[in-house]
């Protein structure tokens, strides 16, 4: 028998999780001297907004 998905249902919305995501990112990049490390950081923020966007596009329908 094969192995045995881990499920579990979320408590909080993927809107909700992208926005902490997004804060905890900006958090961690603030203690960041300029350079690569904090870049990539910051990139990952402003990559979960727009996925809150597209999120909040396709639950509206359009």
């Amino acid at each position: 028998m094969g192995l045995k998905r881990r499920r579990f249902k979320q408590t909080e919305s993927l809107e909700a999780r992208l926005e902490q995501f997004a804060q905890d990112m900006r958090e961690r990049a603030d203690g960041k001297p300029p350079g690569d490390e904090r870049n990539a950081l910051l990139k990952r923020a402003r990559n979960a907004d727009q996925a809150i966007d597209i999120e909040r596009q396709l639950r509206q329908g359009h």
